[in-house]
């Protein structure tokens, strides 16, 4: 009788539980509700009362593999769940950033915790929601149990159902490359859309569906809500990726496999990354938030003194353009870095690496307070480097015989500058884990603490992709090695960043998008600076490389093509593409030419105590107000797109009573970045809290401002 009572009673209680659960965030903007819908788990989301995402499914679907527990008799994760337990919880702290664009974050949300019951296989799933004022992070977890061990990932069905037809900035879906050109359309538009959108000559191309798109993922709706879908905290999982319904417009999440076609290997206790939804009726939100990394673990690193916001030059932009090479010799076809005698090679007279010229890099350095000085091609391998799935193609510690690395390094120190080492790994991932332990002892030998990285072609293993499960391990794996010896990351090619940076704060940059090198190779539209913001850099900052002051190229080089900006453009950069890591890209010849525009590269901090979105409108223009670290001076940088913008900038940030000196660099009136781009004025005045100034930035221009207090 009694267990005919607890039976009764468990099903009068289902169809409240199955009637779900609702968190709002602590201003109760947005809302979040959880329910089942036949026994499969479903959310839905809302912002001042307004609809979001429709009613969305999520789900895992596991492969029938015999290294699962369960082998051939797996079954997915998907339905015939019930509800076992909710809790409900807030949260509230600040946490000061080792580096970034504020001294300090609050993390506050609301969470729901819903634990899953799966009767038929006695498995429990954990879906975990956090709400915050601008948006809410899901992700699924997987505690420790019998009848769930080791699985094996065939796809993630995380849904996300759009409201209609949103306007979207997308990149396409690829797992080994986000080097395109955002493209600007409605979600019905993709598909025709796609096949022009990819960059077809990049080295390593892998796209999945004619409507997949990548992450971050902006979009804005005929109402004016601002929508972000992205993840956070990307650890021992693959990258995640969307394809769209594109007749319902629905979303859903699709990860990047590994050369198995297998999309993970998980063993419990295990979570996923968090999958977010960012939501606004105003634009700026979307660049000031710090969900994505409030989403993310606190820094593991108990000693982060020696780490460092760099400003820095290199040898890089004269191979990029083709005026030099990264190669030291023309003689052979192919090298073998076992099997060769660099004293007896033929240099081809173009190699940039040399001692002459990064001593006069060093100089330029120390004379301008420059950090460090990257250096590519002082290695040996450089010959054949690229695209031929070579294993052993770089060795990472011998140098060409042009580079004297131990008297460069000394005089860089005795100049009060350090260099920084390129390692390149031609995406031989296994190489690059052999040499890892030479590698960094040699840095360490030799003074350096910043590397820049690079993961160029297909990746070794062989059929592996950039941003699979695997890969994303590797790249970790060398930022924690990293860090045990001091050294600090730079990852160009590797997989976009989803707020690793806060957990591991020596990762002070990543690429993982098109930057400044496609202005040598065609150039990219005026709009792409005012887009990244919005979609790359919601999970870390780039290395962009900006600073390309003499902006045609044929005035020094025989590459024909120019930069997409204005002079005062590329100034403005250094505000509005974020970065702890900010590279003087052009060449010291070329500062010396326009040395007073370049007074605010000197200038110009890289690290903060406070940022203020001042306006910002996706692919049409962003301007921003940043308080340098420890100081009372501001800088202030506008960006916009080929239609130009009028911007008004009102000076309410700065202290009562205080007066500063600003320095304002401008387009002139007759500037564009096609026709006219180093036409710029350079004005100084005194200003104070409340003063407001008014600007005209040209087509593909901006405007950069350093107020300094007196």
């Amino acid at each position: 009788m009694m267990k005919r009572v607890t039976y009764l009673l468990t099903l009068m209680l289902l169809p409240l539980m199955a009637m779900g659960q609702e968190v709002k965030s602590p201003n109760g903007q947005v809302a979040v509700k959880f329910y089942l819908e036949s026994g499969r788990p479903t959310y839905e989301m809302s912002y001042q009362n307004r609809s979001v995402v429709k009613p969305s499914h999520l789900g895992l679907e596991l492969a029938k593999d015999k290294h699962a527990s369960k082998g051939l008799r797996e079954t997915s994760l998907m339905d015939g769940f019930v509800i076992k337990d909710t809790k409900t919880s807030t949260f509230d702290e600040t946490w000061k950033p080792v580096w970034g664009e504020v001294a300090h974050i609050r993390n506050h949300y609301n969470e729901l915790a819903v634990t899953l019951d799966q009767p038929a296989t006695k498995r429990e799933m954990i879906i975990r929601f956090r709400v915050y004022d601008e948006g809410m992070g899901l992700r699924y977890e997987f505690p420790q149990q019998d009848s769930l061990v080791y699985f094996t990932i065939k796809e993630e069905h995380t849904q996300f159902a759009m409201t209609g037809d949103h306007t979207a900035w997308w990149l396409p879906g690829d797992y080994d490359t986000q080097e395109q050109e955002t493209q600007e359309s409605k979600l019905s538009e993709i598909r025709s859309r796609f096949h022009d959108a990819v960059n077809w000559n990049n080295s390593s191309v892998a796209v999945f569906s004619p409507t997949g798109v990548q992450t971050a993922l902006q979009m804005k709706t005929k109402d004016g809500l601002y929508i972000n879908i992205h993840e956070a905290a990307c650890v021992d999982y693959a990258t995640m990726h969307l394809n769209l319904d594109d007749k319902n417009f629905v979303f859903e999440s699709w990860l990047t496999p590994d050369a198995t076609g297998m999309k993970g290997y998980m063993q419990t206790p295990c979570q996923t990354p968090w999958r977010t939804v960012m939501v606004s009726d105003d634009a700026r939100t979307m660049l000031s938030s710090k969900m994505i990394y409030n989403l993310n673990e606190p820094c593991k690193l108990e000693d982060t003194s020696w780490i460092h916001p760099t400003k820095y030059c290199g040898v890089w932009w004269e191979m990029i353009v083709g005026k030099s090479s990264w190669n030291y010799t023309d003689e052979y076809p192919s090298i073998k870095l076992d099997q060769i005698d660099w004293t007896k090679v033929k240099p081809n007279g173009r190699h940039a690496a040399n001692t002459a010229k990064v001593k006069k890099y060093i100089d330029f350095a120390a004379a301008n307070g420059l950090q460090e000085v990257l250096v590519e091609g002082w290695n040996v391998g450089w010959e054949d480097w690229a695209n031929h799935w070579k294993d052993y193609v770089f060795d990472f510690v011998t140098p060409y015989p042009d580079f004297d690395i131990k008297y460069l390094n000394d005089y860089a120190h005795s100049k009060g500058v350090k260099l920084m080492m390129h390692h390149e790994t031609s995406s031989s991932t296994q190489n690059y884990e052999r040499h890892l332990p030479e590698a960094f002892a040699l840095m360490k030998k030799y003074g350096y603490d910043a590397i820049k990285g690079g993961y160029v072609g297909d990746i070794i293993p062989r059929g592996d992709h950039h941003f699979s499960q695997s890969m994303n391990n590797h790249y970790l794996y060398v930022i924690k090695e990293a860090a045990k010896h001091h050294i600090m990351v730079n990852q160009h090619e590797a997989v976009r960043p989803t707020g690793l940076c806060r957990t591991y704060p020596n990762l002070i940059g990543n690429e993982s998008a098109r930057g400044t090198e496609y202005e040598a190779f065609g150039g990219s539209r005026p709009d792409h600076t005012v887009i990244l913001p919005f979609t790359r850099l919601q999970g870390g900052p780039m290395d962009y490389t900006p600073g390309i002051l003499e902006t045609q190229l044929k005035t020094w080089s025989d590459n024909p093509n120019y930069v997409h900006t204005t002079l005062v453009g590329q100034l403005a950069l250094y505000l509005t593409m974020y970065s702890p890591l900010q590279m003087a890209a052009d060449l010291p010849e070329n500062y010396a030419k326009y040395d007073d525009a370049f007074q605010f590269i000197r200038d110009v901090a890289c690290d903060w105590d406070d940022s203020k979105y001042l306006e910002a409108e996706p692919a049409r223009y962003i301007t921003v107000a940043r308080k340098a670290k420890g100081t009372n001076n501001w800088f202030v940088g506008g960006k916009c797109n080929e239609d130009g913008h009028r911007s008004t900038v009102k000076l309410d940030f700065l202290d009562k009573g205080c007066k500063y000196e600003a320095t304002i660099y401008a387009d002139a009136k007759n500037a564009s970045f096609d026709k006219n781009p180093k036409a710029y004025v350079i004005t100084k005045r005194t200003v104070k809290r409340g003063d407001v100034l008014k600007l005209t930035e040209a087509p593909g221009g901006g405007f950069a401002i350093s107020i300094i207090a007196q």
